[in-house]
């Protein structure tokens, strides 16, 4: 498909796993030149594209952008249905090497992947509305000029947050009756469904099928040991799924370790169990070598755990933002 721009831009889909190293690159390029304290990986990259589902699969959803054969470019997209019960996102994502922006090729590449979107839609029977969802760092400027030239809204602010592991890490006391267990290999389903169950009442949407899944299991810097768990007999209570991303850390000359998901069941809420999780997920991870522990939030998230986090010594270093548009044309005319 060729493009009326100043350049002779041709968007192919997805060619195989040839492809991962050139949409890597390309995302890689972008945060380095963002400054955005974030790299992927190629490995990881491949555990996502080696689990395709209806939701994602990269012989559909992945484009890459070339210019003389030369890759310049790429799109991705998925969809998730929202934990609100009220919209169906189809959620759109891409990056332009950072020696061809402006030049007209993000838009190109945007309006495409918002066709390829409609095209998807028109496949789906679901009374849910649909949107187009996007998201960017707030250190990518250009990424949200774009999306507010082509009529995307803010709904949502993200925040990372950074623990300089440095700093005292208090003994918190488990609630009574609750106990934490290594991880065995036959809880980690059990332990999958607990976390998404927890955030069934928070904002956004969640891929929580088998192949997703397989993805986190098949993922490099998949760790149960890091993780910590608590039990209240057979059942999981809560938990912090927590990883250290070596090639992360080498790329930004940076030792932390993340925790990923920091989740407490509804029933075991308000007893100081997520304190208690997070201070013996500092400690693990300083006894891992790392400098930093740093977990993402929703600024809004309904459970106040902006708070918590704030109480347990973590600071906002990094801020983004969700985008959602109307899709452009009627979804019940296939376009």
């Amino acid at each position: 498909m060729k493009q009326a721009i100043d350049v002779d831009l041709r968007i192919r889909p997805y060619g195989g796993e040839d492809d991962v190293s050139v949409v890597v690159d390309i995302l890689n390029a972008e945060l380095e030149a963002d400054g955005v304290p974030n790299r992927e990986s190629v490995d990881d990259y491949l555990s996502f594209v080696r689990n395709p589902n209806q939701n994602f699969d990269a012989s559909r959803d992945v484009t890459i952008a070339e210019v003389d054969g030369e890759p310049i470019g790429f799109t991705e997209q998925s969809w998730v249905d929202t934990s609100d019960g009220q919209y169906r996102e189809y959620r759109l994502h891409g990056g332009v090497r950072p020696d061809w922006r402006r030049r007209g090729i993000g838009t190109t590449l945007l309006r495409d992947n918002e066709r390829r979107a409609r095209l998807l839609s028109a496949t789906h029977d679901t009374q849910l509305e649909r949107r187009l969802g996007s998201w960017s760092n707030e250190r990518q400027a250009g990424s949200a000029a774009l999306l507010q030239a082509n009529g995307y809204d803010t709904v949502r602010w993200f925040f990372d947050m950074t623990r300089d592991l440095a700093e005292p890490i208090p003994d918190v006391a488990l609630p009574d009756g609750l106990e934490i267990r290594p991880v065995t290999t036959d809880v980690i389903h059990q332990i999958w469904r607990a976390d998404v169950e927890a955030f069934k009442d928070h904002w956004g949407g969640f891929d929580d099928s088998d192949e997703n899944l397989k993805r986190w299991l098949d993922s490099p810097t998949f760790d149960p040991s890091l993780w910590v768990v608590a039990w209240d007999g057979e059942e999981v209570a809560a938990g912090n799924i927590n990883a250290i991303h070596p090639e992360e850390n080498a790329a930004l000359g940076v030792k932390r370790g993340w925790l990923h998901s920091v989740f407490t069941r509804r029933q075991w809420r308000k007893r100081g169990l997520a304190n208690a999780l997070i201070a013996r997920s500092l400690v693990l991870l300083k006894e891992r070598g790392m400098d930093y522990g740093v977990l993402g939030v929703d600024a809004d998230n309904p459970t106040g755990a902006l708070g918590l986090y704030e109480r347990n010594g973590f600071k906002v270093s990094e801020r983004s933002t969700a985008w959602r548009n109307f899709l452009p044309v009627d979804w019940r005319r296939h376009p």
